[in-house]
């Protein structure tokens, strides 16, 4: 594995381990299984859950587009394990099922996998790491981590 990857990858971790260290605090602020969309679909609509209408969040931001609201997917593989780092070697975290609608924060640099190098942080739950080869993107891509 190169020093570049290496670097890369530590810099993800990183990165999860500050969100969810900000997640940690701020979660009673922002808990909501609607994902703040109001229109039903899972699919953040970029306007709050409260109606206002203007284009901005619930904290007065325009809707940073790291937020791990923003993005979706679908898993698109029967079974997905994902794992605590984004290589097929590092720890299995869980699996998520072909049609389950996942949350993903970021993307990063991993394991090639099919011909896919990407990896995507999840957000439901448990912060892992899923191969986005066999994870279909609803709406935008995701941000890099």
């Amino acid at each position: 594995m190169s020093l570049r990857i290496r670097i890369v990858r530590r810099l993800a971790i990183t990165a999860a381990v500050a969100a969810l260290a900000t997640a940690t605090v701020v979660s009673p602020a922002i808990a909501d299984d609607d994902f703040g969309s109001g229109n039903g679909s899972g699919v953040g609509s970029g306007d709050s859950e409260f109606g206002r209408g203007d284009g901005f969040d619930e904290f007065g931001g325009r809707g940073d587009q790291r937020d791990p609201r923003r993005y979706r997917g679908v898993v698109a593989v029967d079974r997905l394990v994902l794992r605590s780092a984004p290589t097929r070697g590092s720890r299995p975290i869980r699996s998520v099922y072909r049609g389950d609608v996942v949350s993903i924060f970021c993307k990063s640099p991993g394991q090639n996998i099919l011909g896919n190098p990407l990896w995507y942080l999840l957000t439901d739950g448990t912060w892992a790491w899923g191969s986005a080869r066999f994870i279909d993107n609803i709406g935008a891509a995701p941000s890099w981590c």
